[in-house]
């Protein structure tokens, strides 16, 4: 074979394999385009899916969450420290004659560290009643109104007081036919009313740090109910027990709570006065329902006599009014001989509850 045979067969072999490699290219660009079709289709429900999802999630989903939760959020965070955040008022009821002298309601803040507790105050119809920059509602004519306070540090922080005023020919309501049941949701207390100048809780008069007497009420000594109760209860007490009580200090008027709590601060000082001695118009002996036993005194306390009573006072209507370890709820120490009579029914729940009255009826006892 010559060589100009050989270069042709070489150079047929050497075109025959650039089209084998050129169409083994052509194959292998195919399968590539073939694999990245079907990926394509096999991908896209997925993202035809996530579109039509993701709208329904953003729409439905996250406008409800951000308004639920970002104001609260927001609120609290915009009350800087020291400022006024809630209001609670010693009552929100009042009954009035026109002719009655001015009553004026405990104001609470919360916090009570706040920067500043002053109060703005306002009648709705002056005509009515009237209140001044202090807070003393003071009745002008019979009709309804209400009274409100306001912080002056926060005005989003009020309350209001219902008031009632009759003429005064006409009788003032009986406090057992306004009586309701506590609800620790019902902030505005419809158990509590003021009917004359005096607070009642459920209808028990409440008489303590918090809630006053009018300097006028004068029951001159003990009630009827108060007299024959204690009398029974004295010869209960003989007859079971062979103890002899006696009353060593009943009815007290105003006036004297005014000589008694002054000489107590004069001796022991205005701070020590006040765990055992009531600021006038705040001592339960005005109202004719509270007996001191045998002795007003520590003395007293773990005697055969004081355990008796303890034991056994309400079953005629009596309470021990400042039981053991009850200080914080009541304002004052122990004193196993000053019992008030509450009438037999609240004297059993009471008694069976291990309360005070304090804790009994959720209210405070704490001077303003």
């Amino acid at each position: 074979m010559n060589n100009a045979n050989r270069k042709k067969r070489k150079s047929q072999r050497k075109q025959k394999q650039l089209l084998n490699l050129l169409l083994l290219t052509a194959v292998f660009f195919c399968l590539v385009l073939g694999i990245l079709l079907i990926l394509r289709r096999t991908r896209a429900p997925e993202t035809e899916i996530i579109q039509e999802t993701i709208p329904e999630t953003e729409t439905e989903t996250l406008p409800e969450t951000e308004s639920e939760t970002i104001p609260e959020t927001t609120e609290e965070e915009i009350l800087p420290p020291g400022m006024v955040s809630g209001m609670t008022l010693s009552f929100y009821h009042i009954h009035l004659h026109e002719s009655d002298d001015s009553v004026m309601p405990l104001v609470f803040m919360q916090p009570e560290d706040a920067l500043d507790l002053s109060e703005i105050w306002a009648s709705s119809d002056e005509a009515v009643a009237s209140v001044d920059e202090s807070g003393n509602i003071t009745p002008e004519s019979p009709g309804n109104c209400i009274i409100w306070v306001t912080s002056a540090m926060n005005p989003d922080v009020f309350a209001e007081v219902s008031v009632t005023v009759y003429p005064d020919d006409e009788e003032l309501p009986d406090p057992e036919q306004l009586c309701s049941g506590f609800s620790e949701e019902d902030t505005t207390r419809n158990d509590i009313q003021v009917i004359g100048g005096i607070t009642y809780v459920q209808g028990v008069m409440l008489v303590n740090k918090t809630y006053p007497l009018p300097s006028s009420y004068y029951p001159d000594g003990l009630t009827p109910e108060t007299k024959e109760a204690f009398s029974e209860l004295r010869h209960a007490a003989s007859e079971e027990a062979g103890l002899r009580l006696f009353s060593d200090s009943d009815f007290r008027s105003y006036r004297t709570q005014v000589y008694l709590y002054e000489s107590y601060c004069k001796r022991d000082g205005k701070e020590a006065a006040d765990r055992f001695s009531a600021r006038p118009g705040h001592s339960e002996h005005q109202t004719g329902m509270v007996i001191d036993v045998n002795w007003a005194g520590d003395a007293f306390n773990d005697t055969e006599e004081a355990v008796w009573l303890e034991q056994n006072c309400w079953r005629f209507g009596f309470i021990v009014r400042f039981p053991r370890e009850k200080e914080e709820f009541t304002g004052y120490k122990y004193e196993s001989w000053h019992i008030r009579y509450v009438g037999t029914e609240w004297a059993k729940k009471i008694y069976d509850s291990g309360l005070c009255l304090e804790e009994y009826f959720h209210v405070s006892s704490r001077y303003s």
